[in-house]
């Protein structure tokens, strides 16, 4: 028996977008008039100036085909507008797809937005066995898992309330908690834990982790490259609604974080009245916790200076500076000038990071005076392999700085 227990073959979803013109953009007080003219059409019914109509067919997804077996744990990963969402909709038959064939071998609980499955009207207590009963479980089956539920969102003051009135938070915290507890064979769960707080996502990716351990399938979607790495064994990376590579996780994180690193090293940045930013680009997008990387600086001026003051900055993802690279030294000017680049390869030899996702930027300082800049690049540290046998404390709780050491027992 084949243990596949999703597989795409073409899988195409296509949208239909209409657009009009008439004279350009309209103000709410042309609508108006316009809608005040209407019942006297017939006076008239062919218009002097009839709005210009036309559709234009857009496909989401083009092609898409891909299996995944039972109990893998795979991230969906691409920019925006890569087709993830519109993937998870038509895997958890929200939407139809417009060409090719899907195969489920089991039963598919989803959380892609907040409160997906909920009747805004009904309890959170109503809403579980509603949920429940669209995955196909028996009232016994849901009445086992009620407490357990309850308890992971900790929504229990709240159970006997309309989920109307329930916050975002809330919202979230019921719906996955429903999602995961079902136990339905496969798990789809889009960037929608974005809108809970730092210990429940955290709850969560522990909850995905043992179903995945229980043998389930999950299927993610987040920008938060170092959950996906933790969490997933393989990924799949979308591009313009196509696949553009399937296989283990950590390659193909580096192949999206890379292309996409490309292409914000090839735009240009104005600093100040004087100075342009040309390239400030990293070798590598991802680098394992502790490792090596390069980052390489072009900046030019229209008049010639000199930059008495130039430094990287190192920002987390909440956007507290971690450290600073001190680029100065008694021997070397840092002499700017149109026409002649001021070209910087910086070796950062050691970078003994906790996982996550860091910012750079610079500070300098120049004949308009000294400022900085930020978010010119991302640099996401994966976690480095552990020799210790015993799993790491979340990222959360250890700082920013992985400290090297050994132990002796006296």
């Amino acid at each position: 028996m084949s243990d596949v227990i999703i597989r795409v073959e073409n899988l195409g979803k296509r949208y239909t977008i209409n657009h009009q013109t008439e004279g350009g953009y309209r103000k709410f007080s042309d609508a108006l008039i316009h809608a005040a003219k209407t019942p006297l059409r017939w006076i008239n019914p062919k218009p002097k100036n009839p709005g210009l109509k036309s559709t234009e067919d857009f496909w989401a997804l083009k092609d898409v085909s891909f299996e995944i077996k039972q109990g893998d744990v795979v991230g969906i990963i691409g920019r925006n507008g890569a087709g993830k969402s519109t993937l998870l909709k038509v895997l958890s038959r929200i939407t139809e797809p417009t060409t090719g064939r899907i195969t489920l071998n089991g039963r598919v609980a989803s959380l892609l937005e907040v409160g997906t499955g909920f009747h805004p009207e009904l309890t959170g207590r109503e809403n579980i066995y509603l949920n429940g009963a669209i995955l196909g479980m028996t009232k016994s089956e849901i009445k086992s898992k009620f407490d357990e539920i309850v308890d992971f969102a900790e929504i229990e003051k709240f159970l006997d309330t309309p989920v109307k009135r329930y916050s975002s938070g809330m919202y979230v915290r019921l719906a996955f908690a429903v999602a995961a507890h079902l136990e339905p064979e496969i798990l789809v769960v889009d960037e929608v834990l974005a809108v809970g707080d730092q210990q429940f996502q955290k709850k969560c990716l522990g909850k995905m982790q043992d179903v995945a351990r229980g043998g389930r399938t999950v299927l993610f979607v987040s920008h938060n490259m170092a959950a996906v790495t933790a969490l997933c064994s393989s990924a799949v990376l979308l591009s313009g609604g196509r696949v553009v590579s399937q296989g283990k996780v950590q390659k193909l994180v580096t192949e999206y974080l890379t292309s996409g690193a490309r292409e914000a090293a090839a735009r240009t940045r104005r600093l100040d009245a004087a100075l342009t930013l040309h390239r400030f680009s990293l070798d590598q997008p991802a680098i394992e916790s502790g490792g090596s990387a390069c980052l390489e600086i072009v900046l030019e001026s229209d008049v010639p200076q000199v930059l008495g003051e130039l430094c990287l900055l190192v920002y987390s993802a909440a956007g507290q500076r971690v450290a600073i690279v001190d680029l100065r030294s008694d021997e070397r000017v840092f002499q700017a000038s149109p026409g002649s680049p001021l070209t910087l390869r910086v070796e950062m030899h050691s970078l003994p990071l906790v996982e996550g996702e860091y910012s750079f930027g610079l500070f300098y300082g120049g004949i308009h005076g000294s400022s900085d800049a930020t978010g010119l690049c991302v640099l996401s540290v994966l976690p480095a392999a552990n020799d210790h046998g015993t799993a790491p404390y979340p990222a959360e709780h250890r700082g920013f700085v992985e400290i090297g050491h050994t132990v002796q027992v006296a």
